[in-house]
């Protein structure tokens, strides 16, 4: 690679960064009607660059989306060889309800669900849960008719039960996590009436957080 085109390439990393960061805090904050400008004043940069990287507004916040469910499937994947897979699968929990904590971002779902490339990183999402699931499940650590799809729907239910109150508390999801987790074991359970999905709809969020 050419001296001159190794900084122009840090330079659109960084500022493809800057610009997800800046859009997912302003669209949590003010809606989808914030302009590119606004976007683009807030990472520091000119309105040009968020062309530059993202051909449209719609393209702007499946890429939001998309970051955030890769941020999850990153976590998954660096625990699936973890020794102790009860202790991974409550970390990976406990990071997914973290990252989904960020309240306001509602409507990515209807804006992204459809856009095929934040739909192929949920799949990733789905099988790496699914992986982490299927070791707790070898060391008898969680009930066999639990699935990937389950755990991830039942951390969703975490975020949402704590955006129902008016003031939650910064760290209240861990109280009902903390039930979640220990809804999954084996001992006690009973037989569940109905099986699970087996493909959710790609979202950065759980439906009905506010």
């Amino acid at each position: 690679m050419p001296t001159a085109a190794r900084p122009a390439r840090v330079d659109a990393v960084r500022n493809r960064a800057l610009l997800l960061a800046a859009a997912e805090a302003e669209f949590a904050e003010r809606g989808l009607d914030v302009s590119i400008a606004d976007i683009a004043r807030r990472a520091g940069v000119a309105k040009g660059t968020v062309f530059r990287h993202f051909a449209t507004k719609d393209a702007l916040v499946a890429a939001v989306a998309g970051d955030r469910l890769a941020r999850l499937v990153a976590v998954a994947r660096s625990l699936a060889d973890a020794p102790d897979s009860g202790a991974a699968l409550r970390e990976f929990l406990s990071a997914t309800a973290e990252i989904l904590q960020h309240q306001g971002l509602t409507f990515l779902r209807t804006v992204s669900e459809c856009d095929p490339v934040v739909a192929e990183i949920h799949d990733r999402l789905l099988a790496s849960a699914g992986v982490l699931v299927d070791r707790a499940h070898r060391d008898g650590l969680v009930r066999p008719d639990v699935t990937g799809a389950d755990v991830l729907l039942l951390t969703c239910a975490t975020v949402h039960t704590v955006g129902a109150l008016s003031e939650p508390g910064s760290d209240l999801w861990r109280r009902y996590l903390t039930i979640v987790v220990d809804g999954l074991r084996p001992e006690g359970a009973s037989p569940l009436p109905r099986p699970a999905p087996e493909r959710l709809r790609p979202s950065p969020l759980p439906q009905g957080a506010s």
